[in-house]
Parts: structure tokens; C-alpha cells; sequence
């Protein structure tokens, strides 16, 4: 797992699946806001016109020299919900990126939101 300390090191290094097949590359962290831990990664994808930056998320994801791997296949990563590069999440575009994942989401006790980009 990524830790708070790494966050700034894995910066642009290539993100791949568990065969070890490139994504894309890592752009940002989200931390969770209930725990600051890391919780998803943005990772740029698509043609170099085209880019965008697709959510992953990091649990059980390990590091090596020059490379994050994650636990999820390319092809789910890549159909995953996405913003621009310039882009920012929005708090109703949350449960979506959790929904792909099949994971739960559930706001904070008072409806805060549940991801942080840091």
C-alpha cells in the first residue's frame, strides 16, 4: 500500500495491473478524508491529445522500482469514470467511482465528502 510519505515519490511512475500490464501514469493521489490514507489514484490515460485521468483504487496496491501496481485489471481501469486533466472531482461524482469498483461509499457522518485530492 501506498503511504502518505510516498505520496510525492510515485508521482508520474507507470501504474499497472497484477500481469504487470501498463495502465497509464500515476498523476494524484486521494486520500480518504475520514482516515487521511491514501484510498484511490488518478492515473492518466488515452492519446496524447487526448488524455484523461481515470480513478483507482489503491487498496492492496504495492510498490516497485519505477511502477505502482494495483489490483485491478487494465480494462476495468480504463472504462473507470474519469475527469479532465484539469479536471477536479466533484463531491456527486463520487459514489460512481466507488460503484465501479463495486466498493461502498458512504459520505461523512455529516454528508462530508469522502475523497480529498492531495
Amino acid at each position: 500500500m501506498i503511504q502518505n510519505a510516498d505520496i510525492r515519490e510515485w508521482r508520474n511512475h507507470d501504474v499497472v495491473d497484477q500481469r504487470g500490464k501498463k495502465i497509464g501514469t500515476l498523476e494524484s493521489v486521494y486520500v480518504d478524508t475520514a482516515t487521511d490514507q491514501p484510498s484511490f489514484a488518478t492515473v492518466t490515460v488515452g492519446l496524447p491529445t487526448r488524455h484523461r485521468l481515470v480513478f483507482v483504487p489503491l487498496t492492496d496496491a504495492t510498490v516497485g522500482p519505477g511502477y505502482v501496481k494495483v489490483a485491478y485489471d487494465r480494462s476495468l481501469v480504463k472504462g473507470a469514470p474519469s475527469i479532465g486533466t484539469d479536471g477536479v472531482l466533484a463531491a456527486e461524482e463520487e459514489p460512481p467511482v466507488f460503484a465501479h469498483y463495486k466498493l461502498e461509499y458512504a459520505p461523512g457522518a455529516s454528508g462530508e465528502r469522502r475523497l480529498a485530492r492531495r
